[in-house]
Formats: structure tokens, C-alpha cells, sequence
């Protein structure tokens, strides 16, 4: 028998629209100008998320003022050298930033920050493929990230593309992250909770650039860690607070409705309600914004990967009743303060109020 829900082939849950209206409610403080700094384009595989599918998510409720894309290996050039392949995925995400920017698709600037994928593995040789995208997107292209999430136990996977194991250990790669910062730009890392002592060592390594660890720092809870979310809390909570006592470290509060993460919440007759989504994130995010502080913690959708488990509606929801006991301070900095400040998305319609 089929279940209701499928899992594609990068181990993502497979979004269901019909499912997902089953559980509309009410937005939240909409007034609330939100920058949603982590999402994905793509159409591949049978899966389409492009400009419109976004555009329909972020006009769901939330005060949605700007995204930023996160790469993920789209509309890459389908000959030259390797390394200049990923610079198609540039071309089109600005050409849909540029879309978004006229106006005629409403007021949300989608792709306001570009972050892109150039092999840091290259070292110093990296330089000329970062320039690269700088010319092709402008003040747009903001920084990287490479695939770096790993685990030995197959069961473990949530990209498309397996990476090998052991990039951010490898010496190049710190000499790659220096050129990154040398250009001004930032450097995304999706690695799970096995792995956080590795970006501890390379953020020590390279103090000079903003790393922007993703999904709340991969807490698994699938393969080995199924059913054990009270033992991989502890060693999580360890890692993250090493990683918060390096300044140069700011932390994504999301990615909680993938796979790897363990919760099953696609396996209901229902999507999950916000009032659920927040009661099983709680340990989680409070932790989070207590090492790092609010002014180092930017929400993120992580879309559409969490479309698969809950509605963008709910999840913004979800992170509203999160930090509902947070300072007007704190909140403008969760939900856009600390996106704008740490993409320098100086276009963003009041961002210099909420960056402050």
C-alpha cells in the first residue's frame, strides 16, 4: 500500500496541497514585517517551486517584506568548467529577483539575497568563481554554501547530491572561507548535530567570516537517532553553546519539519497546527535564542523542504507563538532584524528600523 505521503529522491517529503488546506487558521500579529532568509527555486525531478508557487506562500497571511535564496544545485550551466556551472544557478535566481523587484508581482522581494554555491574545496583558486557571481547578480549575491551535511549511516540524507565526507575539515576549504570574507561575503553551513564540532574548528579557524549555521544546528532523528530526541539533545545543546561563544557565528531557527529531523507529523490525518508545531520546537528554539541571543537568530522557512510536514502559514505561526514573550526588540530582530543585518539587505522596505 502507498502511503498518503512519499518521500522524493533527495529524502524530502512530498508536498501535498489538498492535505495542507485542511489546516488553515488564523495569521498571527500579522502586521509583523517578517524577512524569510532561507528558501529554495527549483523544477526538477517532477517538483516545480518557482516565483509564483513562493509568491502564493509568502502572500498566505505573514507580512513577508523579502527572502532570501539559498542554493541547491538549480538551473546549473549544462557545459564549461565545473566550477563556473553553478553560476547558471545565479543568473536565474537573480533574473527572478529582478522580477520580483519590478512590482508587478506584489510587494514581497523575493531573492533580495542570493546565496550561492562556489567550491570552497578550491582554496585561493576559489576567487575568480566568486567574483564571477558578484558581476553577475551585484549587491544581490551575498555568499555560499557548499554541501557539507553528512552522515555515514545511509538512512541520513537530505540532499539531493550526497556530498563526501569531511569537506569542512579539509584545509582548503578554511583557505576558500578566508576568500570569502576578503569579498565581504557570508558562508551558509547545513551540517548536522554530528558534525558541529568540525564547524566549531573552521569557524575558530577562519574568525574573520560570518558563518550562518542552518536548521538550527541538524539535531537527526532518524537512522541511529530515531526515537532518541532526549539523547541527541545534550550533545547538541554542548555544540551549539561552543559555536555561540564565537561571535562570528549566527544560527537559522527553522528546517524542523524535514525528514532527518524526525517528526512525523506527515503521517496525520491533519497538518500540524501552529499551537503543535510550537509546543515540539520549543526545547529547541528557546535553547537557541538563549546561547546566541535574539540579535544573532533569524527565523527561516526553509521552503518549500518543510511544505512537506506544514503550511508556511503555520510554521510563521508557530515561531509568532515562540517568541510571544520576547522584547519588541527581540522579535523585530527574529523575524527580520538579524536577516537584513547579516545579508545587508539595505533594499528591504523599513529594514534600516529593524536592523537597528
Amino acid at each position: 500500500m502507498v502511503p498518503p505521503w512519499r518521500l522524493n529522491a533527495a529524502k524530502q517529503v512530498e508536498i501535498r496541497e489538498d492535505w495542507l488546506a485542511l489546516g488553515e487558521e488564523e495569521i498571527l500579529d500579522p502586521a509583523r514585517p517578517i524577512v524569510d532568509p532561507h528558501h529554495h527555486l527549483w523544477d526538477r525531478d517532477g517538483e516545480t517551486y518557482l516565483l509564483p508557487d513562493l509568491l502564493r506562500d509568502t502572500g498566505s497571511g505573514h507580512d513577508i517584506r523579502a527572502t532570501v535564496f539559498i542554493q541547491c544545485a538549480s538551473m546549473y550551466r549544462p557545459d564549461g568548467p565545473a566550477a563556473l556551472k553553478p553560476l547558471g544557478e545565479t543568473e536565474f535566481v537573480n533574473g527572478v529577483a529582478a522580477a520580483a523587484a519590478s512590482g508587478a508581482y506584489g510587494k514581497t522581494l523575493a531573492c533580495a539575497g542570493i546565496v550561492g554555491f562556489a567550491d570552497l574545496l578550491l582554496g585561493d583558486a576559489v576567487a575568480p568563481v566568486l567574483e564571477a557571481h558578484m558581476a553577475i547578480a551585484g549587491a544581490r549575491f551575498r555568499g555560499v554554501r557548499n554541501r557539507t551535511a553528512w552522515h555515514p549511516d545511509p538512512a541520513v540524507r537530505s540532499n539531493l547530491i550526497t556530498p563526501p565526507p569531511g569537506p569542512l575539515a579539509e584545509p582548503a576549504f578554511a583557505v576558500g572561507a578566508r576568500r570569502l570574507a576578503a569579498l565581504g561575503l557570508t558562508l551558509d553551513i547545513w551540517a548536522y548535530h554530528t558534525q558541529l564540532r568540525e564547524v566549531v574548528a573552521l569557524v575558530r579557524a577562519v574568525p574573520e567570516v560570518t558563518v550562518i549555521v542552518n536548521h538550527i544546528g541538524g539535531a537527526l532523528g532518524v537512522g541511529p537517532f530515531a526515537g532518541r530526541r532526549a539523547a541527541v539533545f545534550d550533545p547538541w545543546r554542548a555544540d551549539m553553546r561552543a559555536l555561540a561563544e564565537l561571535p562570528n557565528v549566527l544560527v537559522k531557527i527553522g528546517g524542523l519539519a524535514m525528514e532527518v529531523t524526525g517528526y512525523d507529523f506527515h503521517h496525520h490525518p491533519r497538518p500540524p497546527t501552529s499551537l503543535a508545531l510550537a509546543a515540539a520546537w520549543k526545547p529547541w528554539v528557546e535553547t537557541v535564542i538563549e546561547q546566541f541571543g535574539a540579535s544573532r537568530c533569524m527565523f527561516e522557512s526553509n521552503f518549500p523542504v518543510d511544505k512537506g510536514m506544514a503550511s508556511y502559514a503555520a510554521i510563521w505561526n508557530a515561531f509568532k507563538r515562540l517568541a510571544a514573550g520576547a522584547e519588541e526588540g527581540e522579535k523585530a530582530a527574529l523575524f527580520a532584524g538579524t536577516a537584513i543585518r547579516a545579508y545587508r539587505l539595505d533594499q528591504v522596505p523599513g529594514g534600516a528600523g529593524l536592523a537597528a
